[in-house]
């Protein structure tokens, strides 16, 4: 028997809520804007420049407790959060773990080493049994160029994913799908920046994955609106989207809840270490889905889009889109 998420051949009627999901996307892209210039992200030393340690002890020690003896130190700003892994019974993972960070100490890079060192000596002196996870440390010249880097190569993403659909469509696709994702990678932040989860060069990748899955849906939505164009000449655009998105609607769920079952086992069961980069992506689907359907089909139809096709491929070309409509990549 054929597992099905959704009844074959479905009616539904896309574009009769479209005013709501538009109205609420809008109001969610204004919002993450919002957010991220009053409030700001939570950056990792990845991109704050700073020092990282990560410790398990024997029995559990309160953050207060940790933040006491960091003080004494006199090593600067310093926040302590307790590592909290649901599923540490199955996989061994830390029970009683923190993660402290401090922050980027003035003068060379040696000041910064020695000052983890203190750090590393004292705690272990305080805490009988401590062991040390993890050490990571970032200058603060590192740090600023990896924040250029970051936002360069997302930008330079969706700048070639304009150029593509570009090329396989029409310019409408092309904005369509570049909304698409600029909106998806705009939530992406904002909820980054609503819950306090730390930013780092993980969820960069993270959102560089995300723009790749996004557009793959929008793609396979926008393949079947072009061949019903094609079929369907004198149907009102809006019912030629309505239809091609019922064609794509069980193949689009299938597809995200296989990869969110896939994502949550690994939320739920890989560690803390990739904890962050599994919410993105399991963010990311989840609106990756609805923009493919909500966001870049309603922008296609408030566009419109050529429906005569008749002059084009007279020498042997393609029907609709460019001349390199007719390539699969």
């Amino acid at each position: 028997m054929r597992l099905r998420l959704v009844p074959q051949g479905t009616t539904l009627d896309f574009f009769k809520i479209q005013a709501a999901t538009f109205g609420l996307s809008l109001i969610a892209v204004i919002a993450s804007i919002v957010l991220f210039f009053t409030v700001g992200l939570n950056y990792g030393i990845d991109f704050r420049g700073g020092s990282m340690i990560m410790t398990e002890t024997v029995e559990p020690v309160a953050t207060e407790d940790y933040r006491a003896l960091l003080g004494e130190l006199d090593v600067g700003d310093v926040t302590v959060s307790e590592i909290s892994d649901p599923a540490a019974d199955l996989t061994g993972a830390a029970a009683n773990a923190a993660m402290i960070r401090i922050e980027q100490q003035d003068g060379a890079e040696a000041i910064q080493q020695e000052t983890i060192n203190r750090v590393v000596e004292a705690l272990r002196a305080e805490f009988a049994g401590l062991t040390i996870l993890a050490t990571e440390s970032v200058g603060a010249k590192v740090s600023g160029e990896l924040v250029r880097a970051g936002a360069l190569a997302v930008c330079l993403a969706v700048g070639a994913v304009l150029f593509y659909i570009w090329l396989r469509f029409e310019w409408q696709f092309a904005l369509g799908a570049v909304a698409a994702l600029v909106h998806d990678v705009v939530l992406t932040i904002g909820i980054f920046s609503l819950l306090g989860i730390e930013f780092n060069l993980a969820i960069i990748a993270a959102i560089l994955t995300i723009v790749g899955y996004s557009l793959n849906d929008t793609v396979v939505v926008f393949d079947r609106v072009r061949e019903n164009l094609r079929r369907y000449k004198k149907k009102a655009l809006r019912d030629v989207l309505n239809l091609s998105l019922n064609e794509t609607l069980s193949r689009t769920l299938m597809t995200s809840v296989t990869t969110l079952l896939a994502l949550i086992s690994l939320y739920v069961l890989g560690g803390e270490v990739i904890r962050g980069f599994t919410f993105a992506m399991i963010w990311g689907v989840i609106i990756g889905t609805y923009s493919s359907v909500f966001v870049a089909a309603p922008i296609l139809l408030r566009l419109d889009v050529k429906r005569d096709w008749s002059k084009d491929g007279s020498g042997g070309g393609p029907k609709g889109g460019t001349k390199f409509a007719h390539i699969d990549a």
